[in-house]
């Protein structure tokens, strides 16, 4: 789909799609084609329960001397308590509403409404962007597709004075957005197309950005002592790669790095501790923290944001073959850690072991982040409108907190303590992976985690309930979201950039 940015003026064919505020007051535009036209906005209004509420719809069939075919009240709700999340909900509303009705083009006018400290320009670019990221769609694999299931919107166009500040906003958030894609196709993809080796070979596409790539493979893991991250991976066929990119984008190159971490388990059968056969298939996406991570750093890289950036994707497969890792079975880790593996299926936390340790020994970043599918128990905690975040740095947290808030990817904090860390305790090894009980499963991840970040400012973010939507939203279709891409490159931009 295309978006454009062009002066105010009424389309010459499509669908013209206007802002109605709560109590329906018009965009001004739209007030000038009801009175021109006898009162048809107002009139179609008055016959219906539309009141301008947030996302109400209404379509009225345009006067034929106007050219264009219809016109589609879009509700937009109070105007005191816009943000620009609901901008941008209102660019995917129109894009769902427009594909629903089979419409091609169509010109957008939200003009006269936006938030305090919004210009008309960035308000522009939220629609547009918001449009963007409602408009994916994974259906690669689709052959036989009816012809009133595939989008039909193919250019939009947002009514706007300033053109080209609009145009510039829009640059930047389209970089973003590409890094959503790129997320959500990773994410999307199944485990026989993304495995630890070709996840790597996507990675390696972001030297064209100026990223620098490196690929470890299994001997250089097993030469470095990655004893933990090369457990789980052992029962596959696929070996495992960790993938490391680093963008240097300060003007002090030498600056202590940001750094994220992603975990990659491309498909997660459980191993020996096999999880129940019902929703496996929903495995293939236990890899969406190191999605998230390749897609922060494609928008980092894309927007060249002023700051030192490394992104490490530790990348296994979990199978139960006749080589897995067993129940019982004892691992080194590269910190030298000794861990006890009760249960294979919490195998997660086995390569972010490992991964952690490898970033803050190499690159001293000034603080670490990593995101990972975790734990089950988060979703039973907070559902998914919310991910978990867990931090020994209350700045930190806060900033991600604030950064989520402002992009629509909210965190919630839950504790870390000593009394949940002496739960992994172990006789046989210096931890174990699991607990004895199952209360505070997500805490319970979290302090193992902990145990391999040493004082380095750290925070690790539980997106089991947000990386794939079972049902649409305002930008995001059902399926893989593409959570963390928009924080993360929030976070960096708001509080880490030159």
């Amino acid at each position: 789909m295309k978006i454009s940015f062009v002066e105010p003026a009424l389309p010459k064919s499509g669908t013209l799609v206007v802002g109605v505020a709560e109590d329906r007051v018009l965009t001004p535009a739209a007030a000038q084609l009801d009175s021109d036209h006898d009162g048809i906005v107002q009139r179609a209004i008055a016959a219906s329960r539309f009141t301008g509420k947030r996302d109400q719809t209404l379509a009225i069939l345009a006067p034929a001397a106007l050219g264009f075919t219809r016109i589609l009240l879009l509700g937009i709700g109070k105007p005191a308590e816009l943000e620009t999340t609901h901008l941008e909900g209102f660019g995917g509303a129109v894009v769902a509403a427009l594909n629903t009705m089979g419409e091609s083009e169509a010109a957008v006018d939200v003009a006269g409404f936006g938030p305090l400290g919004v210009t008309p320009a960035q308000a522009a670019a939220a629609v547009g962007f918001g449009a963007s990221l409602r408009s994916y769609r994974f259906d690669k694999y689709r052959t036989k597709e009816k012809p009133e299931q595939k989008a039909t919107l193919k250019r939009l166009a947002i009514l706007t004075a300033a053109i080209a500040p609009a145009r510039k906003a829009y640059g930047t958030l389209e970089k973003i957005a590409q890094g959503v894609v790129a997320t959500r196709d990773v994410v999307s993809e199944p485990a026989n197309v993304i495995y630890p080796e070709s996840f790597a070979a996507k990675v390696e596409e972001l030297r064209e950005l100026g990223v620098e790539v490196e690929i470890l493979d299994e001997k250089k893991m097993k030469k470095l002592g990655f004893g933990a991250l090369l457990g789980v991976g052992q029962g596959s066929v696929r070996p495992p790669r960790l993938a490391v990119m680093k963008w240097s984008g300060s003007k002090n190159k030498d600056s202590a790095p940001v750094a994220l971490v992603g975990k990659g388990i491309t498909f997660d059968t459980g191993g020996i501790s096999l999880k129940p056969g019902p929703g496996m298939e929903d495995m293939k996406w236990d890899m969406a923290g190191a999605g998230a991570v390749f897609g922060a750093m494609k928008a980092i890289a894309g927007r060249k944001a002023k700051a030192n950036v490394v992104g490490v994707l530790a990348l296994a497969e979990n199978m139960p073959d006749g080589n897995a890792q067993r129940p019982g079975d004892i691992v080194t880790s590269l910190s030298g850690q000794t861990i006890e593996v009760l249960n294979t299926d919490a195998e997660g936390r086995l390569v972010l072991a490992d991964a952690l340790w490898y970033t803050q020994e190499r690159f001293k970043p000034r603080l670490m982040v990593d995101l990972a599918t975790l734990t089950g128990a988060v979703i039973v905690a907070l559902g998914s409108e919310y991910a978990a975040v867990f931090s020994n740095s209350d700045e930190l947290a806060e900033r991600l907190q604030a950064a989520g808030k402002a992009v629509g990817e909210n965190l919630w904090r839950l504790p870390l303590g000593d009394s949940y860390d002496r739960e992994i305790d172990c006789d046989a090894a210096d931890m174990k992976n699991i607990s004895s009980g199952r209360e505070a499963g997500s805490t319970i991840g979290a302090v193992f985690l902990q145990r391999f970040v040493n004082s380095v400012p750290w925070a690790h973010l539980d997106i089991a309930g947000t990386a794939w939507s079972k049902k649409d939203k305002s930008t995001v279709p059902k399926g893989a979201t593409g959570y963390g891409v928009r924080l993360l490159d929030r976070l960096i931009a708001q509080y880490y950039e030159d």
